[in-house]
């Protein structure tokens, strides 16, 4: 048994309450030791996605640095090798913000779980002074019309794509020296970018939930959210459709893709002609513009479209073989539509109340700035993340030749400050791998607890991920979750529990996930409907949804063990409700 993971950090006194909702769709595994280093902490102290949280709340005005503590997290945690947001802070954020409230912030951010006990308020959670300066910047969230740093940052990392050193010609230590130069240079002020956005994100999200439920239409709040376009996270799956249609329409390709994703890019380097010639070429553009994204993509050491083709073509073949009334282009217009239409209605409804009429077309407004704005500042955090990932790839393979890692991604298990240990001196450090990577592997196979409150129980607690029973639905019953994308569909359940082969996913069929990483989101494609274990309102994946005018239920608490493969469902994304209707 293990009895402690290799990195972890301190809980906080005066903030006790952590949860894995939201982070955990982001790190759903163990935290490496490089990602700790650079994001977490090291030696030195705190670092860079901690620090990035709390310059987004200093930039807000909803906290001053003085109240965190300066020599340990306490936004972002690791307990037991996972990773952990802190709900007190966020709540705090809630209660201080005009118009929001703690509840709002569980609701849009970590959907329903079981165990997150109710707020209870503290003494210093009050001030004045910041929900003074919240009014302030909300007031500019409400009126600005475009994100323009946000841009320039999208503009910095795409040059960092376009301008790759030829690692190849560096030396071990060059390698490691560039990739922790980058992630020290930009990595804080995108995190810091990112946080910003989405926080900004629930004031528009919560205004217009409010006016749909006062209105007596609740409903209608999701569809006001939806079809905002220039959404980031939802481009590569509308490029893969179209990828999916030139395979489609080639018999040379079809029949490369009909013998199944394993060795599929291999195989088509093989072939010849026109069709496969131009079919190459707009795939090989499409790693370039999209190559970043992949399971668990804030991990360095995890694959991504790039590093792995065979998992976007893998995604594009599901796409390949759906139909036409699938397409991602179509369902966005009909979304975007939807919202218009709804938007003026309701607008118009307010006309009596102009304070309220003008408040609610600003909600509207933000509300596709700061959405798209959203996933736009994670994909650059993602770009930044993923030039550095290439970086330490070549340093790994050379350490493969060496005989010092196992496996290219071996980097994983080292800081920075011991992988240039390690580039002055390969001996010894293979046994470390190791080491490390059986911890890993062990704390991987347990069910980590989804609160924290206090103290974390040790591992010696926590049980195995295979022993958590659960009772199956039967013919009739249901589960409820919340609502992640309007609209009903009904199809045979497809548990799919690794992104890296959808291929038992056909066209029309209910994809029910454990998360939903942009990984995932091109699977949403070709589904008529999606169920996921957890998630909530402005989750990553459900803003995607959204865009695609698919059907979803997220935070369905155990969905992937309730609800039985092959199963009749129906999906309900007005009420939440996923229902069996035929075993």
């Amino acid at each position: 048994m293990v009895e402690q993971y290799f990195v972890e950090t301190d809980t906080s006194e005066r903030y006790p309450l952590w949860t894995r909702a939201n982070v955990g769709e982001v790190f759903p595994d163990p935290v490496a030791m490089s990602s700790f280093d650079f994001a977490f902490c090291n030696a030195d102290g705190i670092r860079h996605a901690e620090l990035g949280w709390r310059d987004a709340y200093v930039r807000l005005g909803a906290f001053s640095h003085d109240e965190f503590d300066a020599d340990q997290n306490v936004i972002l945690g690791v307990f037991g090798g996972y990773a952990y947001l802190n709900a007190s802070v966020m709540r705090i954020f809630g209660e201080r913000a005009p118009g929001l409230s703690a509840a709002d912030i569980d609701a849009q951010f970590f959907g329903v779980q079981p165990g997150i006990p109710d707020y209870e308020p503290h003494p210093d959670d009050a001030s004045p002074e910041a929900t003074a300066a919240l009014a302030e910047t909300f007031g500019w969230a409400l009126t600005t019309d475009a994100l323009h740093e946000v841009l320039a940052d999208e503009a910095t990392v795409d040059a960092l794509r376009a301008e790759r050193p030829d690692f190849g010609t560096m030396g071990d230590g060059e390698l490691l020296e560039w990739g922790e130069g980058v992630l020290d240079r930009h990595f804080r002020h995108l995190f810091s970018q990112h946080l910003f956005v989405t926080m900004l994100a629930t004031l528009p999200a919560g205004i217009i939930t409010d006016v749909c439920t006062a209105l007596g239409r609740p409903q209608d709040a999701l569809k006001l959210l939806s079809g905002l376009g220039d959404v980031a996270s939802a481009a590569p799956s509308h490029a893969m459709w179209e990828l999916g249609r030139q395979a489609a329409a080639c018999e040379v390709l079809t029949a490369a893709f009909d013998v199944g994703p394993d060795g599929l890019g291999d195989r088509l380097r093989d072939l010849e002609g026109g069709a496969v010639d131009a079919f190459r070429a707009s795939f090989g553009e499409f790693l370039v513009a999209y190559g970043s994204r992949g399971p668990n993509e804030w991990e360095t050491r995890c694959p991504t479209w790039e590093t792995e083709p065979d998992l976007a073509l893998a995604a594009i073949d599901r796409m390949r073989i759906s139909p036409e009334a699938a397409a991602p282009a179509g369902n966005q217009a009909r979304m975007a539509a939807d919202r218009e239409r709804l938007g003026a209605e309701m607008y118009g409804m307010l006309a009596a109340d102009p304070e309220a009429q003008g408040q609610f077309g600003a909600a509207l407004r933000a509300a596709g700035v700061f959405m798209p704005g959203r996933e736009r500042t994670k994909t650059n955090c993602i770009k930044l993340i993923h030039e550095v990932r290439m970086a330490l790839l070549e340093f790994g393979r050379r350490m493969v030749e060496r005989g010092t890692f196992p496996e290219a991604t071996s980097y994983g298990m080292f800081t920075f400050a011991e992988s240039q240990q390690v580039a002055a001196d390969p001996t010894g450090w293979r046994e470390v791998v190791e080491e490390r990577q059986a911890v890993f592997d062990a704390v991987r196979d347990l069910q980590e607890p989804f609160v924290v409150f206090g103290e974390a129980p040790p591992l010696s607690e926590w049980p195995r991920r295979d022993a958590v029973e659960v009772e199956p639905l039967g013919l009739g019953e249901s589960i409820v979750g919340v609502p992640g994308c309007t609209g009903v569909s009904r199809g045979r359940a497809r548990v799919v529990l690794d992104s890296h082969d959808p291929t038992g996913l056909e066209p029309g069929e209910v994809l029910v996930a454990p998360l939903t990483d942009p990984s995932w989101t091109p699977l949403f494609v070709p589904a008529s409907g999606v169920v996921v274990d957890v998630g909530a309102p402005l989750s990553h994946a459900i803003i995607v949804s959204r865009e695609l005018g698919i059907p979803c239920v997220v935070s369905a608490t155990d969905a992937t063990k309730r609800i039985p493969d092959g199963a009749l469902v129906e999906v309900n994304g007005e009420t939440g409700v996923v229902t069996v209707l035929e075993a």
